[in-house]
């Protein structure tokens, strides 16, 4: 079970790596959390969890460790009390400057390295990705192809629904799985030029877009906004790092849903922002709200305001 993101893709492809296995994948857009209700598994069954709040799937948790079920989990969003139970193996840390394949890659070692350089620099953590990159002596180039490899991955998993995305996350995992090199999956699979078309086109129009209030910006009810909705957070905080931005897009049944970005320069305060709403959930440096009600729209931008005023 991993989010479809580019921190989701890679930390699972890690694991399969250096250990391959044949499983059931459950996945879904970057937005879609609470996965774990989809899992019916049975005493004896393994679930893997990749980059997907265990707070968020706390109770369908609790329901397979009961049954029998042995789950090791992987993430660094926030998870509150983590169950004490000896069927689960938890592997999370919340610092704002990790990601859920950084916490993979020292799990395994650094053994497949380049791919939690890529999920970094998808998941907006420059500085991350470059110490990751460093250690195994990336060039220049490279890291480049990485840094651009990772954007598109990420950017593909943003829409309301899977009928948004380029690219279903679970058949984008099969596309990069015989890849064990991230540098040649960049250069010879055919849909990473499909991701890269695809979100060079989103972001050109979301820049056009004017902000709705100071750092706040509200994109049209269209696909493409929602694709881009997040990158284009990501966007907007490494053009201006000493600012916060939230980026608001119409979805469905008059709701918006919402992307944060704390100010690079002091990466904290938007999982306690998000988390005054419900359906919000994230990290420190970068957050998101699934459903916000439109009529909670104005009280938003408020506590936003009011939650970064003193950066």
């Amino acid at each position: 079970m991993f989010n479809g993101d580019a921190d989701g893709l890679c930390a699972l492809h890690q694991l399969r790596l250096a250990a391959p296995a044949e499983s059931r994948l459950v996945t879904g857009p970057k937005r879609e959390i609470a996965l774990l209700e989809r899992v019916d598994a049975a005493a004896g069954d393994r679930v893997t969890v990749l980059d997907v709040s265990l707070d968020r799937n706390r109770a369908a948790l609790e329901r397979l460790l009961v049954r029998g079920v042995s789950v090791e989990w992987f993430d660094h969003h926030y998870a509150g009390a983590i169950p004490s139970h000896p069927l689960l193996e938890a592997h999370i840390d919340t610092a704002p400057e990790t990601c859920t394949s950084a916490i993979v890659d020292l799990h395994l070692g650094g053994r497949f390295r380049a791919w939690a350089v890529a999920a970094a620099y998808g998941d907006g953590l420059a500085r991350t990705a470059d110490a990751l990159a460093g250690s195994i002596n990336l060039d220049a180039g490279a890291r480049a192809t990485l840094r651009s490899l990772g954007e598109d991955l990420n950017y593909n998993a943003y829409g309301d629904s899977e009928a948004d995305l380029c690219v279903p996350p679970a058949a984008l995992y099969r596309e990069l799985a015989p890849y064990p090199d991230p540098l040649r999956f960049a250069a010879g699979a055919a849909v990473v030029a499909k991701l890269r078309a695809c979100r060079i086109a989103d972001l050109s129009k979301a820049l056009a877009v004017t902000p709705y209030r100071a750092d706040v910006y509200l994109l049209p009810a269209e696909a493409w906004a929602r694709r881009a909705s997040g990158t284009f957070a990501n966007d907007l905080a490494a053009r201006e790092p000493d600012r916060a931005h939230a980026v608001l897009v119409p979805c469905s049944e008059g709701h918006y849903g919402v992307s944060i970005r704390a100010p690079r320069a002091a990466p904290t305060g938007c999982a306690a922002l998000a988390r005054e709403f419900p359906t919000g959930g994230g990290r420190e440096a970068a957050a998101g709200i699934d459903r916000l009600p439109a009529d909670a729209l104005q009280r938003f931008i408020e506590r936003f305001q009011a939650a970064f005023r003193a950066r």
